[in-house]
């Protein structure tokens, strides 16, 4: 079950935690890990349920193509400089209507931290569509200065722009045109959809 470990180590859980999450034994998930036991069908719903990820996908076939459904990959983060479609941490899928997604190139993005707090919260996952640029006002996946990317609010003013957190414990952060250019400050695309998670 490589798939199983993928996504357990994506989250960053251990064996015990997992098999505290779902009630099992930690032997158990061991044993499901290295192909020696496979998990119950209850039980696979249980561990579909709690990574969001379809049953078929956790045992390694790959669902059926549905003309009216667009399945995009979750990331666990983007960093400068690796385009989208190179990263490897894929921790999941997300449907999307087809006839609503037509229009370009989706991924989606698990949160990490608090910053946007309360409407986007640790754990939840946007629907992200690729674009290079936002307009003033709308909530884009950000990278600064060639770090991981992190989910803000862009302002944009005459001289710069301004990347604003939802939680009011974060200050906003204002950048110049030039180091926009130099730093670089990069969108990545603007957030389409939230998906919360409980």
């Amino acid at each position: 079950q490589i798939v199983l470990k993928t996504l357990r180590e994506a989250r960053g859980l251990s064996q015990e935690d997992l098999a505290k999450a779902i009630g099992v034994r930690q032997s158990t998930v061991g044993m499901w890990e290295n192909g020696k036991n496979k998990p119950k069908y209850n039980t696979l719903l249980k561990l579909a349920a709690f990574f969001d990820v379809d049953v078929n996908y956790l045992v390694g076939e790959e669902q059926k193509d549905r003309a009216d459904v667009l399945r995009v990959p979750v990331l666990g983060h983007v960093a400068a400089g690796i385009p989208i479609e190179a990263i490897e941490d894929i921790i999941g899928y997300e449907e999307l209507p087809a006839a609503s997604f037509q229009d370009g190139e989706y991924f989606g993005l698990r949160i990490k931290g608090d910053s946007m707090e309360p409407r986007i919260k640790e754990g939840d996952v946007v629907i992200v569509r690729r674009q290079p640029d936002v307009g003033s006002g709308e909530v884009a996946v950000v990278i600064v200065n060639g770090h991981e990317a992190t989910v803000k609010r862009v302002v944009k003013h005459d001289n710069g722009i301004t990347l604003i957190s939802f939680n009011s414990a974060y200050p906003p952060k204002f950048f110049t045109c030039n180091e926009v250019l130099n730093l670089p400050v990069e969108i990545i695309g603007k957030v389409v959809e939230l998906r919360g998670k409980f």
